[in-house]
């Protein structure tokens, strides 16, 4: 019975519902949402959790779940709570797509009969909790609540949600990325001690990106990581020189990363033109594939849009903000063959343009729930085969996100913390509240790093998929670099990995023909590049770390004194671009100075 359920549910959908499922589905639900709904029917719960990875087709699935409630009388109207005004207006037009009328435009009083709900926004909530409450103990009401975790930006929006829609007689909690980098409780969300005394979320449903990406519903994703040295004076007039990627204090990584960014210098050209090569190499097999710049801010946005004419020789769509003119922008992008769209933060969740193939990374917004949202973007599938690729900053943050792309997370409410110890994601309140800022104003941030970034160049580092490394370091522009930008748009996941060990294969083979003497400055020699897996790396990296950590309370000289001191000893690059060789060599060098010193 309840298979029968799930199916009349969808039976009747429109032909172009979803808009864009993959490989003719467009009439039937996916596995993961038929399985999803036939749990949801047995179960009969009134909070559900379900955690689908970006792209998957979470809206999908809660309006063929609104409209079975609807159908068998279970609810008489729907409330959808979104991030933003473009997705509140989304969800309104998916769901006129199924016969369900929502009013996007809602703000008081009695709704029109011709209307069977509302969709609105948590800011939208939290100025008037008390109307949406009114609304849900008048009529049996199904509240949606897309991208839950939101509902945990502010205690006040938290609250507001608890207050409007506790009377709900069902209550559909719906997410991408079920964790947060506070430790905020999500409203309507179960959470659950461990064994650890932790208490996690707990979700009724869960279908993560690495099943996805097995069932073929989402795209495998290349990461292209370059580096590179940048220059740039502090506010106390000294001038600095790093290179990308190397181990340095938090404020020098800051600034480094703000230098590459500076639309300026030679970075962002040289990467934005590898960017073109590879949308060039994409459209080859996806004619319509499109590239998005997540940008900072509105300046540097428009400087992008800029270069992108600049190199390209046509405009770019420019989205500015989350207004009106911001949504009729992103439509009409979507629905074009235009090349490239620019925009600042709020393209990075959960808006709709399923042609995106190639992204730029080009914020310093560093949190897991920012970055995984942003990923999101370019990974939903429409055919078979389909590959995304995203430029990235060697920023050791961001190439553990890329390298844990298939890592399910939960949200943790309770995080010990061992003295020393480092957790990745547990990312200050203040960068949370940076990367859901829907609008762009001034944090004060630049006041309180002022520098100025003098020069930057970029260099292509390495390829990151499914959680390993591939390639040697080489000039943009170079035979190298094209071998990872010429690699075909249509691809299935294991061919991708096939694709990059031959390519790195032949770049090892090219620069062991080349005397040390003669290679370039950027190259390493291939004996000292064996190929390992990140997480091999990762061991390298944390047991020098804890190593130099060890040896800075011996020896009373800073982190960055010893890596440098290291790096002059034994040769070799920074630790995060260091072969797994180097990294041991260091890692006995240090041993042996701690010895000495006993």
């Amino acid at each position: 019975m309840t298979t029968t359920a799930a199916s009349a549910s969808s039976h009747h959908l429109s032909p172009a519902f979803p808009g864009r499922a993959p490989w003719g589905t467009a009439s039937k639900l996916r596995a993961w949402q038929q399985g999803a709904m036939e749990r949801y029917l047995q179960e009969q719960p009134r909070d559900f959790l379900a955690v689908a990875t970006p792209g998957a087709g979470k809206t999908t699935f809660a309006l063929t779940l609104a409209s079975w409630l609807l159908h068998h009388h279970v609810v008489q109207q729907v409330t959808v709570v979104a991030p933003t005004e473009h997705l509140k207006k989304q969800w309104a037009e998916a769901a006129a797509r199924v016969g369900i009328k929502l009013d996007p435009e809602y703000s008081a009083g009695p709704l029109s009969k011709e209307y069977d709900g509302v969709a609105i926004t948590y800011a939208g909530v939290g100025v008037r909790p008390m109307l949406h409450r009114n609304r849900a103990e008048q009529r049996k009401t199904l509240v949606i609540l897309d991208e839950i975790h939101h509902a945990g930006d502010s205690k006040s929006w938290g609250e507001a949600c608890l207050e409007a829609f506790e009377p709900a007689t069902r209550r559909l909690a719906l997410t991408g990325t079920p964790f947060r980098s506070d430790t905020n409780p999500i409203p309507f969300v179960t959470y659950e001690e461990g064994n650890d005394g932790i208490r996690r979320s707990a979700a009724d449903y869960t279908y993560g990106y690495g099943s996805a990406l097995g069932d073929g519903v989402v795209r495998p994703v290349i990461f292209l990581s370059y580096s590179g040295n940048m220059r740039w004076r502090t506010k106390a007039g000294d001038e600095i020189a790093a290179r990308l990627g190397e181990p340095m204090t938090k404020d020098a990584i800051s600034q480094a990363w703000r230098t590459a960014l500076d639309p300026r210098g030679e970075w962002m050209p040289s990467v934005l033109r590898a960017a073109d090569r590879r949308l060039t190499e994409v459209r080859k097999a996806i004619p319509d594939a499109g590239a998005l710049v997540i940008a900072s801010d509105q300046e540097s946005a428009r400087a992008y849009a800029k270069l992108i004419r600049e190199i390209t020789g046509t405009k770019a769509t420019l989205v500015l903000s989350d207004d009106t003119g911001a949504s009729s922008r992103i439509d009409e992008f979507s629905h074009s063959d235009d090349r490239w769209m620019v925009a600042v933060r709020m393209v990075s969740e959960g808006v709709d343009v399923p042609r995106l193939a190639v992204g730029v990374y080009a914020t310093t917004i560093s949190t897991p729930l920012f970055f995984a949202q942003a990923v999101g973007r370019f990974v939903r599938s429409r055919r078979r085969g389909e590959t995304a690729s995203v430029f990235l900053p060697t920023v050791p943050d961001l190439l553990t996100f890329a390298n844990e792309m298939e890592v399910e997370r939960d949200h943790a409410l309770d995080k010990p913390k061992k003295e020393g110890e480092e957790d990745p994601y547990a990312e200050s309140e203040k960068e949370m509240e940076e990367a859901n800022r829907e609008e762009d104003e001034d944090t004060g941030e630049q006041e309180q790093f002022s520098f100025e970034a003098l020069e930057s160049e970029a260099v292509f580092d390495r390829v990151l998929y499914d959680g390993a490394e591939f390639g040697m370091q080489a000039h943009p522009g170079s035979e190298e670099e094209q071998d990872y930008l010429g690699i075909p748009g249509l691809l299935e996941p294991d061919q991708v990995q096939l694709l990059l060990q031959k390519r790195q294969a032949r770049q090892i083979a090219h620069s062991r023909k080349k005397p040390d003497e003669e290679a370039d400055l950027v190259e390493l020699p291939a004996e000292r590049r064996p190929v390992v897996t990140h997480k091999e790396l990762l061991e390298l990296r944390k047991q020098l770390n804890t190593m130099v950590g060890a040896y800075v309370h011996q020896s009373g000289k800073p982190h960055g004194v010893i890596h440098t001191e290291l790096r002059r000893v034994c040769g070799g690059p920074p630790s995060a671009e260091a072969t797994a060789g180097q990294l041991r060599q260091r890692i006995a060098k240090v041993q042996e100075w701690a010895t000495r010193m006993r």
